[in-house]
């Protein structure tokens, strides 16, 4: 494709194209084209807009992320206030509102629409001639805040809807469990203070002044109801099930986890149904909204003051436990940071036995002022992590913690720099905690998936002086390993086997994950990978120019591209890069193709197969499929080996993803069509 278009109508049409390909990819989960192919879409909208600044849509991708920070929050009054939810804990209370209804609706048994009641900021967004124009907060429900540059740079906002409309919809901000967990964990690993939950990660998101600061969390979306006012026109349905279909269509993210049910029996068994099915979720959820389905019945049954009569929210207890601080652990991680870890006495929660949880760091120990033999109370936060909410009883020998100064591994005095609540161990090269930690982030399936090398022998080679860093692996020969405790012949000649074949398999952007670099994950890693191609080539480059050229790619940013150059001028990084290559660790990024056998298919696998998994990812990804981790909406096949969980099975049937086995597998690969029903 050319650096630009030629004209405003072909312009217009790359701005359409790529906030398809947006709403495919963040809203649908299914993808039609490449990264790359994207990048290179993107890449001409902006060299276009350079050109002709006076053709610059509001709606274009390109304008999703503002450059010049708010100063503060414009107030939005709004016309038709959000209102809040009752709210009901038992079967007797949702008994109670449905008695209620049908009272108020003269005998009329109604029909309900049941929705997941996702623990996120509540959110209305205006749309003029299909185009957004405006998103503010619930605020105290007639006057919220203007946040419309920091909801443009979520992807799963359209911009555009697919049909010319003026149109006002409500809707709910989060964040995924998996995101919010990876994000806290970069937050911990960088000495910042981690989130609680991911409610207050999205709060805060949305209300900070710099869009640019907002587009680095990673904010999802689903819109739920249509703003209705006097004097505006009819909607275009006449019951709220049928409205969420309508605003599916519009390309308007609508939950899919929405179910009608015409009798009070039918709303009882489907409640009762959410209560494991919560937790099978992607994202948080602390109830489930039930609402009156006709629209006009709605209008009849009115509101009060501070609710709706025709609709609750019936939510689900907190899952909480009490029990004993037994033991405080001190963490160090590879990036330095030391962490308390609370040991507990078992206890049972959200379907779990709860030993440990993370204070994260000591600020959290002093406000608390919590000691070893307290009895505690445990919250799953969010029902993602064990947290330990306030101290219940003190203990009648309590011992006081005290922050420890020192690095229970290496000695080096711990520091804690300014503006940084967690305690780190500036002793990056020689401290034996941080080495294998690094060593073994190293190994692990995602980065450099060396198999047969887990946390216990890398530990023992640290120990015994055999491997200081991730080249010294490639050093490794059975002979060396034989002295190891508990290492014999054969598990020795497995362990160099397994990296062998990972020196002779990688691939840069998994070289890339493993070594660590800060805020460079899988995806960034492959666009760097994509951009330089072999490790040889990325030495080569100077470092300035490389900055340059990365904060070009698509998304990308300054921070990240500071990040690849800055470990690039290391002198000790580029010692350990020149030995990697040195030992044979020199990989290149291989071309996906678009044009394989599996072009357009999308493949997640599960269960014991009989070869390693990323093996199998790489025969998808070479042969133009995608490899999905987990079952989407969208994926075509399920791969399913020995010992698969009922949980992915369920999963795939929902979603209608076929189910196959690796010999069909290998058929498709083998660009033939496997058997039906197999």
């Amino acid at each position: 494709m050319a650096t630009r278009v030629a004209s405003q109508a072909a312009y217009r049409a790359l701005v359409r194209e790529l906030l398809e390909h947006d709403r495919r990819y963040h809203v649908e989960n299914a993808p039609i084209i490449s990264d790359f192919d994207y990048d290179v879409r993107y890449r001409a909208l902006v060299d276009t807009e350079r050109a002709h600044p006076d053709w610059i849509e509001s709606h274009s991708p390109t304008q999703r992320i503002g450059h010049t920070p708010l100063s503060a929050f414009e107030k939005v009054t709004r016309e038709v206030p959000m209102l809040s939810l009752d709210n009901t804990y038992s079967e007797d209370e949702l008994s109670a509102f449905h008695e209620r209804v049908v009272k108020g609706l003269e005998g009329v048994q109604p029909a309900y629409v049941v929705e997941p009641k996702i623990d996120g900021i509540g959110i209305e967004l205006s749309y003029e001639d299909g185009r957004f124009v405006r998103g503010t907060t619930r605020g105290d429900g007639t006057t919220g805040e203007d946040v419309s540059n920091n909801l443009r740079t979520m992807r799963a906002l359209p911009l555009l809807l697919e049909e010319p409309i003026s149109v006002e919809v409500r809707g709910e901000v989060f964040m995924d469990r998996a995101a919010f967990e990876r994000v806290n964990a970069a937050r911990v690993a960088a000495g910042e203070e981690p989130w609680k939950n991911p409610r207050n990660a999205t709060g805060g998101g949305l209300k900070l002044l710099d869009s640019r600061e907002a587009a680095r969390r990673p904010m999802r979306l689903f819109t739920y109801e249509v703003v209705v006012r006097g004097g505006s026109p009819e909607p275009p349905a006449r019951t709220h099930f049928a409205l969420l279909a309508w605003m599916r269509k519009l390309g308007l993210p609508v939950s899919a986890d929405v179910e009608r049910v015409s009798s009070f029996a039918e709303l009882s068994r489907a409640i009762h149904g959410w209560a494991d099915r919560r937790l099978q979720l992607p994202y948080a959820v602390d109830g489930v909204v039930v609402k009156v389905d006709d629209l006009t019945q709605r209008r009849l049954l009115g509101t009060t003051n501070r609710a709706p009569r025709w609709a609750i929210a019936y939510k689900f207890p907190a899952e909480q436990a009490t029990t004993t601080l037994v033991h405080l652990e001190y963490n160090v991680g590879r990036t330095g940071a030391v962490t308390p870890l609370g040991h507990f006495d078992p206890v049972e929660l959200g379907g779990t036995t709860v030993k440990r949880a993370s204070f994260f760091n000591w600020n959290q120990i002093r406000r608390l002022d919590v000691a070893i033999g307290d009895k505690v109370l445990i919250e799953k936060a969010g029902e993602i992590i064990p947290y330990v909410l306030t101290v219940v009883e003190r203990g009648r020998h309590r011992q006081e913690i005290v922050e420890p100064v020192r690095c229970p591994s290496c000695g080096t005095a711990l520091v804690r720099e300014e503006g940084e609540v967690v305690l780190r161990c500036p002793n990056g090269f020689g401290c034996p905690e941080q080495r294998a930690r690094a060593i073994e982030f190293f190994c692990t399936r995602d980065a450099m998936n060396v198999e047969n090398v887990g946390p216990k022998l890398v530990e023992q080679l640290v120990d015994a002086g055999l491997v200081s860093d991730v080249a010294d692996l490639f050093d490794l020969t059975v002979d060396k390993l034989l002295p190891v405790d508990r290492m014999a012949q054969k598990s020795a000649e497995n362990v160099i086997a397994s990296i062998e074949k990972a020196r002779a398999g990688a691939t840069l952007s998994r070289l890339l994950v493993g070594l660590g670099i800060a805020k460079i994950g899988e995806v960034w890693a492959r666009a760097v990978a994509e951009r330089y191609q072999t490790l040889a080539a990325l030495v080569a480059a100077d470092p300035v120019v490389l900055e340059e050229e990365l904060q070009q790619l698509h998304g990308f940013g300054a921070e990240r591209a500071s990040a690849v150059a800055g470990y690039l001028r290391e002198p000790r990084n580029r010692v350990l890069l020149e030995r990697l290559m040195q030992r044979g660790v020199s990989p290149s990024e291989p071309v996906s193709s678009q044009t394989g056998p599996l072009s357009g298919v999308s493949i997640c696998v599960t269960g014991t197969l009989s070869r390693p998994r990323g093996d199998i990812q790489a025969a998808i990804e070479a042969a133009g499929g995608r490899f999905d981790k987990s079952v989407k909406k969208g994926t075509t096949y399920l791969v399913a080996g020995a010992d698969v969980g009922a949980a992915k099975l369920k999963d795939a049937e929902k979603k209608g993803t076929r189910v196959i086995d690796e010999a069909a597998l290998d058929r498709l690969l083998q660009n033939e069509a496997p058997p039906q029903g197999s």
